[in-house]
């Protein structure tokens, strides 16, 4: 993707991160956190102009899941009051069992899409994700075996050459979809200049979505949609509005980025638009 999509209109995917797995409502009281809380954010979120959520699922004390029956109830819960949103579910974590990570891909029925981590990171003080070769393999091939399209989650330039690896080992359904992902720690640096280099070093036909934590969401996000990309948006990712004003909802945020997409002449993407334009199927 690049300027050029932009300049021709091409449709913009807006996703939207409900909740996240790290921060509660002690971040934010507005962040949804039970199954019904989350469907009620997705149909508000879509309604806002997502055609994507990206979901976690949490015990009822509000830590996070991994449990299939805890996904099973929120994706229950979200197509109660949604339309047709596309569920995209996370399978990233920290200090978990690899195999603990499949358990988001064996619902009922499954996710469209799903993200999938591109290699190791650092989260917080005392965290690691490993994410190793072998993980991501055993991850996408899961995937593969229950029609589940990869979102291809970069964090750093060493997550950029593990995607070309992926794509070297598999043969992904086209288009490859990868996230762009800027922020602290072991995270790209969220810089203008940053992103300009990670879309160029993508893989030739990769599209790619945008997210940026805290302050840097907004900037980078619009950025995304003027060279051509897709972006994230959400609570799991910021949860103010402006600085020192915390977010009223999911769909503030998501409202945002549509007045920003119309301003720039850029249509945004109904669901049945972005599972045309990323072909939602795994063979």
């Amino acid at each position: 993707m690049s300027y050029e999509d932009y300049l021709a209109s091409e449709p913009l995917i807006i996703t939207a991160a409900l909740t996240g797995g790290v921060h509660g409502k002690e971040a934010n009281p507005n962040l949804p956190e039970t199954p019904g809380e989350i469907g009620r954010a997705a149909a508000a979120a879509e309604e806002a102009g997502a055609a994507v959520v990206h979901l976690h699922a949490r015990r009822p004390n509000g830590e996070r899941s991994f449990a299939t029956g805890r996904f099973q109830a929120i994706d229950d819960a979200v197509r109660t009051h949604a339309d047709d949103v596309v569920i995209q579910h996370s399978t990233g974590g920290t200090g978990v069992p690899a195999e603990d990570r499949q358990l988001p891909l064996r619902t009922d029925p499954p996710p469209e899409m799903a993200s999938l981590d591109m290699g190791p990171l650092n989260r917080y003080d005392h965290l690691t994700s490993e994410n190793t070769r072998g993980t991501v393999d055993a991850l996408y091939e899961e995937m593969c075996d229950h029609g589940i399209k990869p979102e291809l989650e970069v964090f750093n330039d060493g997550h950029l050459n593990e995607v070309h690896g992926l794509l070297e080992r598999h043969d992904l359904v086209d288009p490859a979809y990868a996230t762009l992902i800027f922020g602290g720690g072991t995270l790209t640096r969220p810089r203008p200049r940053n992103l300009f280099n990670a879309v160029t070093n993508l893989p030739e036909g990769t599209l790619f979505n945008t997210l940026a934590f805290g302050r840097h969401q907004l900037p980078l996000t619009t950025m995304a949609i003027v060279l051509g990309g897709h972006v994230r948006v959400g609570l799991e990712d910021n949860v103010y509005y402006r600085t020192g004003e915390l977010a009223t909802s999911n769909a503030q945020l998501v409202e945002r980025v549509v007045r920003i997409a119309n301003e720039l002449g850029r249509p945004v993407a109904t669901p049945n638009q972005t599972r045309d334009i990323l072909d939602l199927e795994c063979e």
